[in-house]
């Protein structure tokens, strides 16, 4: 199976780093500087699963080949708009597209651009960031990464790409539930990273504080509320067991973005949900301040 990955940052470069490692044909879609860069050192992988070092095939958007069977999107929702773009002239009659992007309402705008039926469910549950030389550092013990059918089948592509990834140093499994994975991490990622946004600081740090446990709790409550209303499909009380599963140490990856000065998720992760809150009517006064707070974040922070 032909895979282009869109992008060869910190998830993008991992998973593929280890698809690469077991023999797949991975080609990844960079720009010229990240091109260079690749050709130069090599993609380098630093991690507790065994570090490693590969000489990856690029292309560039201006490039022309023939069309991949697997399409992975690994950019940040900022880059997606010009990532379908790029990745228009790759599409072809039988190929299948993946975002493992955080958030959902990209999956609406890639059906709307490539059809219903090209996209399937991802997503990934990984501590990885990239340093100034490009090497990925893998951090903690998760690497996994879920796709499946949005609609639950047990399709032949499906079990085509399952294959593919059988074997890998990853844990890559398929979900035959991949919406509700879908909706559960959104959930997640969208108040582990309000919260420490929104304090600067991991949860450790803010559960200590007088309130920080209640404001935690209500955080989770209104988010999941949000999404009940939307009808999706989440589990009863699955805010409580996330709460439950935020140890000291947990920061979020748009944390890390904000401490960097780099640009972050809000329109994408938490503007998504305040315009569904808007919809049916729900205050979400917690969440206008955690986005309110990334919008300003964003404001005075030169070249965002």
């Amino acid at each position: 199976m032909r895979i282009l990955i869109v992008g060869c940052g910190a998830v993008g470069g991992y998973f593929g780093g280890r698809l690469m490692e077991k023999g797949e044909d991975v080609t990844f879609l960079v720009r010229e500087g990240r091109k260079k860069q690749l050709e130069e050192t090599g993609l380098n992988i630093k991690s507790m699963y065994g570090d490693f070092s590969l000489t990856p095939k690029t292309i560039l958007a201006t490039d022309r080949v023939p069309a991949f069977e697997l399409i992975i999107l690994s950019t940040k929702s900022y880059h997606f708009e010009q990532a379908m773009k790029d990745i228009t002239p790759f599409v072809g009659p039988d190929t299948v597209i993946m975002p493992l992007l955080n958030g959902m309402v990209h999956v609406d705008r890639l059906q709307e651009i490539f059809t219903y039926s090209k996209v399937i469910g991802g997503l990934c549950m990984i501590g990885a960031t990239i340093d100034d030389k490009g090497t990925i550092i893998h951090m903690g013990s998760s690497h996994l990464l879920n796709y499946g059918e949005l609609s639950g089948e047990k399709t032949e592509r499906i079990e085509e790409i399952e294959q593919t990834f059988s074997g890998t140093k990853a844990d890559f499994i398929r979900n035959d539930n991949i919406l509700r994975a879908m909706w559960h991490k959104y959930l997640f990622i969208t108040g582990l990273s309000g919260v420490t946004t929104l304090f600067r600081s991991k949860i450790g740090k803010v559960k200590k504080m007088e309130y920080g446990e209640k404001i935690i709790e209500a955080v989770f409550k209104e988010i999941a509320s949000i999404i009940r209303a939307e009808k999706a499909p989440i589990d009863d009380g699955v805010e409580f067991e996330q709460i439950n599963q935020l140890t000291e140490e947990m920061g979020s990856s748009m944390l890390r973005d904000m401490e960097k000065g780099g640009a972050v998720e809000a329109d994408h992760i938490q503007g998504y949900l305040l315009k569904l809150a808007e919809k049916h009517r729900i205050e979400a006064t917690y969440l206008k301040i955690i986005y309110t707070n990334l919008k300003t974040y964003e404001s005075s922070v030169k070249g965002l």
